[in-house]
């Protein structure tokens, strides 16, 4: 029967409830535990509902009615009894008796009232309800949400208006019912009321528990959360953990929603072995520029008899327009500490103040057609442990400031591309007495400070096609210094200018081959590269921001020796080398990689850093690398640094990575450096990851249940990661950690260790409750194992909600 009069009017009952109650449980706990966890709530303008649809519109929409009997009076009441239903658009309605009641404008479900509102299921006795004003009550009413297979019960819904309602006597749970007549939800949220306001987007629970194994864990007299995606102001659970250095730790954090765009994090903590360290953060994002503004202060620490502080600010703006000067970008970066010791004693802080080298930068860009310019201040703040002369840092040189200009220009007449460059920096440092007297000689420490330019021009003419390419380059740079006070060697200003000349060339072979029993398209890469640079002397200048590149497959067909501005290295070398690669002939996919690369060196290269030697080696060690992926379980990389005069690898890396499914991962790196230089000390470490379900020991393999979902409950996971020493025979760091997954909820216990220092480390004791649908409790131990680990995947970790159609009446 089709009744688009009466029965539009019955339909619009069963919408709201199902939006206010649905809403007002699922996603509140859910915002609630995305702001707890380590990962800050995005940032972004706050969804809104969707208004009702007008009433106009509303009426004409179709109703469908179906029953064992449907009669009525025209303009006064309508009635289906006997397997009664109403279904409109994707809210369906089953009772044994429907009656609407036109002159009261009241509609009344008896009898096994059933609702489906897109995928969530509301149960209850009797629903009665005055439509147009929406004011009514939904008596003993049962819920299950599609979202997350949270469920709970009330024993009444008023509806206030369509914008308020009240929840009576509610409980919440995600913990599935399993057959017996004793058994109860591992957890549980009970709450005299629940006060829904859809105008506010507010929740607010009063006299609310959480019970865990049936003892009550966190009692809370009023609990507020809200009723969309938009994040909540409101205290957050707490969090704990026990620190080898400031004890036991409890933070109790408080969240504030400022604007859509703008929010607050508040973290007091209390620490037994220092005191109470106050910690704020505030977020700021709009549609041309974010940003944060991070602190800690902690009054009177006890263990250092001193105030501790530390702060960070971070500012992005990719549109500042600048009066006559066209769009610009900004970004600043700033970040300090009280003292040296910060970085060892505040672990738990924000990454970027437990560092040793703080960065305090502010970059202005502009550009326009292929021209960019940059002005930008650099200033560092070095922590320095002078005790220990390891481990004391010399701190590279501030830049206050640093002008560059650059423009590329491509596609000229006869194809020729050509590159510019000038750039003037004032390069200042701030060397403290103690690191003076630790290094008196060390011409880092020694050197004036000084204003360099130096412009870069390099003209270069690429041919290519299918098979191969050719490309001859040619550059020029010179650079000036005046320094602020003589050199060693007596200088107040210098210029010098380099030329070079290089010729990259490379072929490409490919062929069809079978390999394993599968097919392929081999190719064979021979490459050649030479360049010349003539000798200028620049020893005797100081060293500002130059430093030797590392010899690897990214650097060893470049024409510098060195990274920045103040070596050009005196070339005259071939660099011939050749590459194999395995590609999937269907998606190009790359499955292996082979290459080896080597230097012929016709004459001594006679620059060097500052204490360097010069390179009198005709042939330079072999580069041999490798990466191997034949098969998506397995992978494997390597490079190997072979010197053949000595017949023995300088470096030597290797990384096997083994992963057979979601939850099941195991890393394992080697590297080893030998010492090259007289006092040089060389490393060997072994680095190694997993996560892998335990209960695989003993044959259960668990349920495929996809990323982000576990594998189901009773099940147990050992996750880790340890770098060990093999030169000194001990671990750096090491994190090891069990989770347990319960179904509704989770457990985590890890222990963390991380090096300090020569002699000293950090330990951390974490322990961790997360009550799927709802919150978490104690440490951020999900933070600790999702920076360690690699490859690390979250238990309940959703990507996609669920459709409604998953569950469609």
């Amino acid at each position: 029967m089709h009744h688009p009069k009466n029965k539009a009017c019955v339909a619009r009952f069963a919408l709201s409830p199902v939006a206010l109650v649905a809403i007002g449980l699922l996603q509140p706990f859910a915002s609630q535990a995305q702001g707890e966890s380590a990962d800050a709530p995005q940032l972004k303008p706050t969804p809104r509902l969707r208004e009702d649809i007008p009433a106009a519109v509303r009426a004409q929409l179709p109703t469908f009615v179906e029953g064992d009997e449907v009669r009525g009076r025209p303009d006064l009441e309508t009635i289906v009894e006997g397997d009664a239903e109403l279904r409109r658009g994707d809210t369906v309605i089953r009772a044994r008796r429907i009656e609407y009641t036109q002159p009261d404008d009241l509609a009344r479900a008896s009898g096994n009232v059933h609702i489906n509102k897109a995928g969530n299921i509301f149960e209850g006795p009797l629903l009665e309800l005055k439509v147009d004003a929406f004011e009514g009550f939904f008596n003993e009413p049962r819920y299950r949400f599609l979202r997350n297979d949270a469920y709970g019960q009330a024993d009444r819904i008023d509806f206030v208006d369509d914008k308020h309602a009240v929840i009576r006597n509610a409980t919440y749970t995600t913990c599935q019912r399993k057959p017996g007549p004793s058994w109860m939800p591992d957890w549980i949220l009970r709450a005299a009321s629940i006060s829904l306001d859809q105008e506010e987007e507010v929740g607010q629970a009063k006299n609310a528990v959480l019970s865990f194994m049936g003892l009550p864990i966190l009692p809370v007299p009023s609990l507020s959360f809200p009723l969309g995606d938009g994040r909540k102001s409101g205290v957050l659970p707490p969090t704990f953990g026990i620190d080898n250095k400031s004890g036991v730790e409890l933070t109790l954090p408080y969240y504030w929603n400022i604007a859509p765009n703008r929010d607050a994090t508040l973290y007091p903590t209390l620490m037994s072995k220092r005191g109470v360290d106050l910690g704020a953060e505030f977020r700021y994002l709009e549609p041309t520029y974010n940003g944060l503004l991070r602190g800690n202060y902690l009054a009177g620490d006890r263990l250092r008899d001193k105030d501790r502080w530390g702060f960070t600010a971070q500012h992005s703006q990719s549109a500042l327009r600048l009066p006559g000067l066209g769009v610009s970008s900004l970004s600043l970066n700033l970040n300090r500490v009280s003292d040296d010791d910060y970085w060892r004693d505040f672990s738990r802080n924000s990454a970027s103040l437990t560092q040793r080298l703080l960065s305090n930068d502010a970059i202005l860009n502009w550009s326009w057609s292929d021209v960019s310019l940059t002005a930008r201040m650099l200033r560092w703040q070095t922590l320095q442990d002078l005790t220990d002369t390891s481990t004391a840092i010399i701190p590279p040189y501030n830049r206050s400031p640093q002008f560059t200009a650059r423009q590329t220009r491509a596609n000229l007449p006869g194809g020729v591309e050509t590159y510019a460059e000038a750039d003037y920096t004032h390069f200042t440092h701030s060397i403290g007495d103690g690191l003076r007297a630790l290094f008196p000689t060390t011409p880092e420490v020694t050197q004036p400070n000084a204003h360099r330019s130096f412009a870069l021009l390099q003209v270069s003419r690429p041919w290519q096609a299918p098979g191969w390419f050719v490309v001859p380059k040619a550059q020029v740079h010179t650079r000036h210094y005046n320094f602020d006070r003589s050199t060693q060697f007596g200088q107040e200003s210098a210029t010098v200018t380099v030329p070079t000349l290089s010729l990259d060339s490379g072929l490409v072979f490919e062929r069809a081959t079978t390999l394993f029993g599968r097919r392929f398209v081999q190719t064979l890469e021979p490459r050649a590269f030479y360049v010349y640079t003539p000798f200028r002397d620049q020893n005797r200048l100081p060293n500002y921001d130059s430093g030797l590149n590392d010899f690897n497959f990214a650097t060893v067909y470049t024409e510098n020796a060195f990274g920045g501005n103040d070596r050009i290295a005196d070339n005259n070398l071939l660099t011939l080398g050749a590459a194999t690669r395995l590609l999937d002939p269907d998606t190009g996919a790359e499955a292996a990689r082979f290459a080896v690369a080597q230097r012929l060196r016709f004459q001594d290269q006679r620059v060097t850093l500052p204490g360097g030697t010069p390179v009198s080696e005709r042939l330079s060690d072999i580069l041999f690398g490798a990466s191997i992926n034949l098969v998506p379980q397995w992978s494997a990389d390597t490079t190997i640094q072979f010197n053949p005069k000595t017949r023995e690898s300088i470096r030597e890396t290797l990384g096997v990575r083994y992963s057979p499914g979601n939850y099941r991962v195991v890393s394992a790196a080697y590297r080893l450096q030998r010492a090259t230089i007289p006092g040089q000390e060389g490393s060997e470490q072994i680095d190694i990851g997993w996560q892998w379900p335990l209960n695989d020991l003993w044959g259960d393999k668990g349920r495929n249940l996809g990323p982000g979902l576990g594998e189901g409950e009773g099940r147990w996971y050992s996750v880790g990661r340890m770098n060990v020493s093999l030169k000194d025979k001990r671990i750096v760091d090491g994190v090891l950690g069990l989770e347990y997954d319960a179904g509704c909820w989770l457990g985590r216990i890890v222990v963390e260790r991380l090096q300090a220092g020569t002699n000293s480390s950090n330990k951390r004791i974490l322990f961790q409750l997360e009550f799927v649908g709802f919150s978490r409790l104690g440490s951020n131990a999900l933070q600790a194992l999702k920076e360690n680990i690699p490859r690390y995947q979250y238990l309940r970790e959703r990507s996609v909600a669920p459709s409604r159609f998953s569950n469609y009446d």
